[in-house]
């Protein structure tokens, strides 16, 4: 084709490529506040994996991003009076990954899971899992103060609980305990709001860095009883965990043999 042709096919399929990429496989998601500092920043931009969690459940330590219940108050306020363009440069990159978030997407660690028990403190302060003391001095940015009365409204104190998780349920909480809005005191968050795992910073350049689970979410042991499966619990369980980038041609290679065995039944149908 000639150039004048060729070009703009070729600015339509990398963007319908860009949609589909972030609607199935992997977006970029904007940091709106301070509530993970200092894992990550305000306006690093992290890659989510979307495909992770239909492969199996999110688990303990990892950072994920998820759609707030109605409880929650939105941490990101979004410009309703923005003008026509405006609107227009934040439709279009949000379609390709690159937009500001919602009021309603938040990003926080999973500390608790159907059937654990969350608690804090123990003698030294530290958060619980099933009575077993979390080790956060990896990722824990200014805690919130020990003396500080519960407040059923504001995530101001450090003690609360304990918290049994309940089916079909998630326990999160922000990196930055000082100001994080988070499950202390909004409220438990359903697995099914879940939109992916946050896996990497991409930007800044300066700041990229995997966010890997910390060990110490490694020996949570068990709940005693475990909690029924809620009415979310249709993906395989007890997958073992592998690296995000492994799991996602797999996923993607399952998706296509799928559609290959419907399309191979449809023309022995036809013949």
């Amino acid at each position: 084709m000639p150039l004048w042709q060729e070009l703009p096919l070729l600015l339509i399929v990398a963007f319908c490529l860009a949609v589909l990429i972030r609607t199935f496989l992997v977006q970029a998601f904007f940091i709106p506040s301070g509530s993970m500092e200092q894992t990550l920043l305000v306006g690093d931009r992290v890659l989510v994996n979307k495909v992770l969690y239909d492969v199996r459940e999110p688990e303990h330590g990892e950072v994920v991003v998820f759609t707030g219940p109605d409880t929650w108050a939105p941490e990101n306020q979004v410009d309703k009076d923005a003008g026509f363009f405006a609107e227009l440069g934040r439709t279009v990159g949000d379609l390709v990954g690159f937009s500001q978030p919602g009021e309603k997407d938040f990003i926080k660690r999973v500390i608790g899971l159907p059937g654990d028990t969350v608690a804090c403190c123990d003698v030294e302060g530290r958060v619980t899992v099933n009575g077993y003391p979390l080790d956060e001095s990896s990722y824990l940015y200014d805690n919130s103060p020990l003396d500080a009365a519960p407040n059923p409204r504001q995530c101001t104190a450090r003690r609360f609980g304990p918290i049994k998780v309940e089916a079909g349920q998630m326990f999160v909480m922000g990196d930055h305990r000082g100001v994080s809005q988070d499950s202390r005191c909004q409220g438990q968050v359903p697995l099914d709001n879940v939109i992916g795992r946050a896996f990497v910073v991409l930007w800044p350049s300066s700041r990229w860095a995997w966010l890997p689970v910390p060990d110490t979410f490694k020996n949570i042991p068990k709940p005693a009883a475990l909690a029924p499966p809620g009415p979310h619990v249709t993906r395989a369980p007890n997958v073992p965990l592998v690296p995000d980038v492994v799991l996602v041609p797999i996923a993607v290679a399952a998706s296509l043999s799928t559609r290959s065995a419907r399309q191979d039944r449809l023309r022995r149908r036809r013949w």
